[in-house]
């Protein structure tokens, strides 16, 4: 735990510092993987720029969430945005994707004439995947430095201290770091290996380590319909049963589209022939015209 850096007098928080690390870390994926596939710069350039939007958006989305959770917690407090109400990864997570898909798909028809935004958006989708959870990996960091999102209290030798609230507690942070990166390494050898339907895969991966994970969390965790699962579970259980859905729903567009290529190719295979043999018969005329 260790909110602030002293740098030179300047007070720099980490938490905002990890934030924007992870950012970074986002951006700097997604155009490395989109240079190894050789996407189409216009599409590339597209997708960064409504990306930033939708990180800016997602944010504001996650203060909204954090502050309605803190609403169904106690309503004698009214609904309060202010600089004490946190923001949660789920609620960004969910604006930010929605904003994204709304600005990718909504501008996309006006930029690209020829579909290339339809046609590219699962290749768009798998390296989103690793993008997110590269992010999320270092703002996991920053949460562990805040000292928010802490685990139960703990004598175990890998318990933290956290003396903002004087107690040695689980570290789920840092085990959730972990995670996420590893969750990353496993994204980058699929994108490699041009691996597809990573972004289901991502949903369902961590919305189950999420579910478990938030047994051993401590911190204020909120209520739902459901009195025994907190939103964060509430959410997941969502996010896995939607990821059953896009993969399914990956694999039968990629089967769709993969057919009618198949079919343009065998139609131009055709017309090829077709011109070889009728160029064939005017060779042959030729040489009957000139004996």
């Amino acid at each position: 735990m260790y909110p602030e850096l002293n740098l030179f007098g300047l007070k720099i928080d980490m938490y905002t510092l990890f934030l924007c690390v992870g950012i970074l870390a986002a951006l700097l994926t997604f155009r490395i993987f989109s240079d190894y596939k050789k996407m189409y710069w216009k599409l590339q350039n597209f997708s960064i720029i409504v990306a930033v939007f939708s990180i800016v958006g997602g944010y504001g989305s996650a203060v909204l969430f954090q502050a309605f959770y803190n609403f169904l917690d106690d309503t004698s407090k009214g609904f309060q945005i202010n600089s004490g109400t946190g923001a949660t990864f789920y609620g960004g997570l969910i604006g930010g994707a929605g904003l994204f898909l709304a600005l990718y798909f909504g501008l996309g028809r006006l930029f690209f004439k020829n579909r290339e935004h339809i046609n590219g958006f699962f290749d768009i989708a798998n390296i989103a995947a690793a993008a997110i959870a590269a992010a999320h990996g270092f703002g996991r960091i920053g949460c562990f430095m805040a000292g928010c999102c802490y685990g139960k209290p703990t004598d175990a030798w890998y318990g933290v201290y956290f003396s903002s609230y004087g107690i040695k507690a689980v570290p789920v942070q840092l085990f959730e770091a972990i995670f996420l990166f590893a969750l990353f390494g496993f994204f980058w050898y699929r994108i490699v290996k041009r691996k597809s339907c990573n972004l289901p895969l991502y949903m369902m991966l961590y919305g189950i380590w999420r579910f478990v994970i938030e047994f051993f969390r401590s911190d204020d965790r909120g209520a739902t319909i459901v009195k025994f699962l907190s939103p964060s579970q509430l959410i997941a259980i969502l996010m896995v049963v939607g990821a059953v859905g896009l993969f399914f729903g990956e694999c039968y567009i990629e089967k769709k589209m993969t057919h009618k290529t198949l079919e343009a190719e065998s139609t131009s295979n055709e017309l090829e022939s077709v011109l070889n043999n009728d160029g064939a018969e005017a060779e042959k005329k030729d040489e009957k015209n000139e004996d």
